[in-house]
């Protein structure tokens, strides 16, 4: 009887959702235009700052995320709490974690960033609940795959350069390879490989139910390849 042959190796060891947010500096509540100056560097003294200026939104999307989750997912005060040291807040539910972020833009310190990370999901089916599917809505464009051991970036790229010229999974990358970028024929999102996150992007915001669909989308193509690389990517 022939040997079955080996599973391809598992290369993602965590998943998490997220989405990004934006604005100047000047136009958060705790900024005082009389006393305050806008940041023209991203330090120790900036960000600690940023955290003072941000502190009355931070703790608004903190509440209102709390107060959402509890009432669409049915939580008990132990299932779920609410931690704001600004400018992060993480909102802990007995299914999943959120948090947010906020960090001045490294290219333009004046302006400020939000990334809502959505991790930690301890109910595979809780992304199919159409509660925790509005309570989402519109906030994430990237799912982001942690690597458990990386992966050559050069190895993707020539796994998917030997595929058939008509296939659907194609590939581009800049000439040092310090990153390719994988699209589907008929899905919108691409993917970023690095060696050690896989990040697929998304051209606009949605639920993580619409979120998850595309990945399968995705998935499936890299699952029909034989090579190795490619299949236990994803």
């Amino acid at each position: 009887m022939p040997k079955a042959p080996e599973p391809p190796p598992t290369y993602v060891a965590a998943v998490s959702l997220l989405g990004h947010g934006a604005g100047a500096v000047k136009n958060l509540a705790g900024f005082r235009k009389p006393h305050h100056t806008v940041p023209d560097a991203v330090n120790a003294v900036t960000t600690a700052f940023l955290g003072k200026l941000c502190a009355a939104e931070l703790t608004e999307e903190g509440e209102d995320y709390f107060q959402r989750a509890k009432a669409a997912l049915g939580y008990k005060r132990a299932d779920l709490s609410l931690d704001v040291t600004s400018p992060v807040a993480v909102l802990t539910a007995k299914d999943f974690t959120l948090e947010i972020a906020y960090a001045l833009e490294r290219d333009d310190p004046a302006a400020f960033r939000i990334t809502r990370t959505l991790h930690s999901l301890r109910d595979g089916e809780l992304v199919h609940r159409e509660e925790f599917d509005r309570l989402f809505a519109g906030t994430f464009s990237t799912i982001v795959f942690t690597l458990a051991k990386g992966v050559k970036v050069e190895a993707v790229i020539d796994a998917i350069e030997a595929r058939p010229a008509d296939d659907p999974l194609k590939v581009s990358y800049p000439s040092d390879c310090r990153h390719c970028v994988l699209t589907v024929e008929g899905v919108a999102a691409e993917v970023v490989c690095d060696g050690a996150t896989l990040e697929m992007r998304f051209p606009r915001a949605g639920s993580p139910r619409e979120m998850i669909a595309a990945f399968l989308a995705v998935r499936s193509a890299f699952a029909l390849t034989k090579d190795r690389v490619l299949a236990g990517l994803l």
